[in-house]
């Protein structure tokens, strides 16, 4: 059975961490396999947003430390060998399609950057986040590039030095998450929720915003308002514009089709 079990109905694409009697610890395959799933899903015109979860009471255990020991004799290799490009954490920053985060219970290490790079997590009260240098490891995953933007740097380095786990009300206090929820099957519930909703927006408006939000990072204010008058203009000739004008005055909820 594949460990990233891809689900697509009505719009949604799951995308399940599957070894649950390893706590879903990842692979150098299921990285690969990973990335490979959350470019496919982005370039499905079907799907509209991805649901990112892992399978059974973990979220995700981080790198495979048994793996990762037995490789410890190539890691000049691995190190020369390296492509961003085939990075899951680097996918989930390019691809323009939602992604929602049901972090259903612990995530460790690798698993930190990957519930960051969603756009939005909800987070079970059995979860709680574990940074990689509680096990002598930096944090490899984009985390240290995230966590900083999102909760400051007094807060990510406590994270870091201290080795404090952040559990969920200090997540959702501190803005790494937005919602909270009772269990694993809930947070997966919510996070259905939340996707159904995203799907049934327009879905070019909400990639080029999150296109936007992306570019903002990095552009001076000026640049970013030019930038956003070109996704802009093309956007009041297509049908899903059309259709927003015609449901406004027909009072009546409008249909996108992502055209």
């Amino acid at each position: 059975m594949s460990e990233v079990l891809t689900d697509v109905e009505a719009g949604v694409a799951t995308l399940t961490l599957h070894r649950p009697d390893r706590l879903n610890a990842i692979t150098l395959e299921m990285l690969d396999l990973l990335t490979d799933r959350l470019r496919e899903a982005d370039a499905d015109p079907a799907v509209r947003c991805i649901v990112l979860t892992g399978a059974g009471r973990a979220f995700c255990a981080g790198l495979d430390l048994i793996e990762a020991a037995g490789q410890a004799g190539r890691l000049d290799a691995l190190a020369f060998e390296f492509d961003p490009q085939a990075a899951p954490v680097v996918a989930l920053q390019q691809i323009d399609t939602p992604v929602v985060a049901a972090v259903n219970g612990p995530a460790a290490g690798y698993a930190v950057g990957i519930a960051l790079g969603a756009d939005i997590r909800v987070m079970s009260r059995t979860a709680r986040f574990v940074s990689a240098t509680t096990r002598n490891l930096v944090p490899e995953s984009g985390d240290t590039w995230l966590l900083p933007r999102l909760v400051g740097w007094e807060q990510a380095a406590r994270f870091y030095f201290l080795g404090e786990d952040l559990g969920p009300e200090e997540a959702l206090a501190a803005g790494v998450v937005s919602e909270l929820a009772d269990d694993a099957d809930a947070a997966r519930a919510r996070a259905a929720e939340m996707a159904a909703q995203i799907a049934a927006m327009p879905p070019l408006a909400v990639q080029a915003a999150k296109r936007m939000m992306r570019s903002g990072r990095t552009d001076g204010y000026v640049e970013h308002v030019e930038r956003v008058l070109q996704q802009l203009l093309p956007m009041f000739k297509t049908s899903d514009f059309a259709e927003a004008v015609a449901a406004f005055m027909e009072k009546r909820p409008p249909t996108f089709t992502g055209e």
